[in-house]
């Protein structure tokens, strides 16, 4: 089996946590920080420099700790439930989606500013969306030669403004220095933090990173400390070299300033400049997300598929082409909207990390024993007042910025979504989940369940089936009982069904349903185990009906051989399960191919055909046939 390759040392790892922490704020701030603390955004900088060196410290500890794939999924493993875990990698992934857009949004907006040739903007954005992911899809090699020069020219850039600039500096551009007050400090940091998201995006490196113990935390700390003295050094000169009441009213405030130390025939290079430094951050995510979903894939948390590794390129590659699709979808929405959208990123982002440093304290008591590598300093403290620090944030914007709210909620809508998804993929992957969420929605299934089984589909079933007038059949997964009482009718007067399910409560709606209609002659067995087995008390039968379980069994190859010894030579199933639920999560990976479909019931003794046909929110997977006997050549 294809696994990660370790070939990325600590050069790389530095370039990839310069170019995801540097985000878009380090090119926009100057303006945004600007209209919210006029010169007071320098000393904004300063203290989120120190912030953030801390927070990295925290991300470094965690990483030395755990330095597999999964980065900030992994850590939550360690301290929170499985539901838990899944939201924070949810939110991680989430964020990281709208990070890649921002980046990219605000890079097409710096060249080609305005509503102008929105078309061509598209395109552009596109096409480099899809190059990114075409480079991360071919090697973890070709990437970490990418990222190390987008690193170069991202740091060339930012140096070529600050040196010249520092010798241009008009003094009595600083003064008023805190013309909106001390709180106007704070409300700046808020919208330049993102400046310093990102540091994520290096933890998801770590299982293809030579000692990722040491090098990851050293490239999170030195990469913090060069993006933060960049920024507030740029700050610095901007606003010496401008006046801040200018640059509060530009969208593009670094061109003004690059026209003033090199002149107007400098600003296109440097606009297109920036542009590739601002492609250079959405790399990052671009090429680190699909190691979250394949750790997530890894834990059955999210498609399984998404876990295969290339077998000549050692690069996550299916959840590579996932990603590839989202990113664009994610840029489509977000077209035009980069301050609607820094404003959705950023409370989501300060969740994320509130959750994220409380792992690091709550680790230090429940595996106090565990190797660290790196340890971050006065963590008990530290967690406190970054704890505050987040929430303070939040709070504050939320108290002083208008319409925070709907943002807030909005945010937190976009997380919650991931409530569904992990119950949709509990009840796939996870025989105890299925039991739970089978048991809460009985009534709910009862109330759709012409919805769910269509009578038309119930009339193929049954057709395929054949005559069972008088026969025994099985049902296996009965549910509640929408197919059970047609089959009831059907046997009489003289046959018999067995209807097994796992769900209890599924199972008194089914018995209620059928003896309220006299079908005494039907037996209906509770089985929490039926994933693995075919219940013990089942006689032999004449046929074999399953709907929905096929996706659900932990066991296939056991399950085919009970149903085998319990039928004749000739006796029918029919089986039925749903696959590409939604459209979006297809379902387990065996499922997705007919011919290993047919090839598993072969050889368990059927003859049997595999047919799809597509409904209006999934796809129906038919598998029927005969069992035959092995000595004679099946039809």
């Amino acid at each position: 089996m294809a696994e990660l390759k370790r070939v990325l040392g600590f050069w790389t790892a530095l370039a990839l946590a310069i170019s995801s922490i540097i985000g878009t704020g380090m090119f926009f701030s100057i303006s945004i920080g600007s209209q919210l603390a006029g010169n007071g955004v320098i000393l904004a900088w300063a203290l989120l420099t120190l912030i953030g060196l801390y927070i990295a410290s925290f991300f470094g500890e965690l990483t030395a700790m755990f330095p597999k794939a999964g980065g900030i999924y992994e850590f939550s493993k360690q301290a929170y439930s499985r539901f838990t875990s899944f939201m924070i990698g949810w939110t991680a992934w989430f964020v990281g989606n709208l990070g890649v857009a921002l980046t990219v949004v605000a890079a097409i907006d710096y060249i080609i500013p305005g509503q102008n040739a929105w078309l061509l903007k598209l395109a552009i954005c596109i096409a480099f969306i899809i190059l990114l992911n075409v480079i991360a899809y071919v090697g973890i090699e070709s990437s970490a030669f990418i990222l190390v020069i987008f690193a170069v020219i991202t740091v060339s850039l930012i140096v070529s403004v600050i040196i010249p600039g520092a010798f241009q500096l008009h003094p009595g551009n600083f003064s008023p220095f805190l013309a909106y007050g001390t709180s106007s400090v704070l409300l700046a940091i808020f919208f330049i933090s993102e400046s310093f998201f990102g540091w994520e995006s290096v933890t998801y490196l770590a299982e293809e990173t030579k000692n990722p113990e040491r090098t990851i935390p050293k490239a999170l700390l030195i990469g913090t400390i060069i993006v933060g003295v960049l920024g507030t050094l740029l700050t610095f000169v901007s606003l010496g070299v401008m006046q801040w009441q200018f640059l509060a009213e530009v969208s593009a405030p670094l061109s003004f300033v690059v026209q003033e130390v090199y002149g107007a025939a400098a600003v296109k290079v440097f606009a297109w400049g920036i542009f590739v430094v601002l492609l250079g951050a959405a790399a990052g995510g671009i090429i680190t997300m699909p190691r979250l979903l394949l750790a997530l894939a890894r834990d059955k948390l999210f498609i399984t598929q998404f876990a295969a590794i290339h077998p000549k390129y050692n690069t996550p590659y299916k959840a590579i082409i996932f990603q590839t699709i989202v990113s664009i979808l994610v840029f489509l929405m977000a077209f035009g909207r980069y301050e609607q959208l820094l404003s959705l990123v950023l409370p989501i982002g300060f969740i994320l990390y509130f959750f994220t440093i409380i792992i690091v304290l709550k680790l230090r008591f429940t595996m106090p024993n565990h190797s660290r590598p790196f340890r971050a300093p006065f963590a008990a403290a530290g967690t406190i007042l970054l704890s505050l620090f987040f929430a303070g944030m939040v709070v504050f914007w939320v108290a002083v910025e208008p319409g925070a709210w709907g943002i807030l909620g909005l945010a937190l809508s976009f997380i919650l979504l991931g409530m569904p998804i992990y119950l949709l993929l509990e009840m796939y992957y996870d025989p105890d989940e299925i039991i739970r969420i089978n048991d809460f929605l009985a009534y709910f299934t009862l109330l759709f369940e012409n919805f769910i089984l269509p009578k038309n589909v119930r009339a193929q079933i049954l057709s395929l089936l054949g005559e069972i007038k008088g026969k025994s059949v099985l049902e296996f997964g009965c549910s509640v009982g929408t197919l059970t009482t047609t089959l009831a009718e059907h046997v009489k007067p003289r046959g018999r069904v067995f209807a097994t399910d796992l769900s209890k409560r599924e199972i008194l709606i089914t018995r209620r349903r059928l003896y309220r209609k006299g079908h005494y002659h039907v037996v209906v067995l509770h089985d929490e185990h039926q994933v693995n087995r075919v219940h013990p008390q089942i006689p032999n039968v004449d046929a074999i009906v399953s709907i929905g379980m096929m996706g659900y069994m932990q066991d296939i190859k056991k399950v085919l051989k009970e149903m085998y010894d319990l039928l004749p030579y000739g006796g029918r199933i029919v089986f039925l399960d749903y696959a590409d639920f939604f459209k979006l999560i297809p379902n387990v990976q065996w499922l997705s191919d007919d011919k290993v479909i047919a090839r598993m019931f072969r050889e368990a003794g059927f003859s049997v055909f595999v047919k799809r046909e597509k409904g209006l929110f999934w796809s129906y997977v038919y598998v029927y046939g005969i069992k035959y006997e092995r000595e004679i050549p099946y039809v």
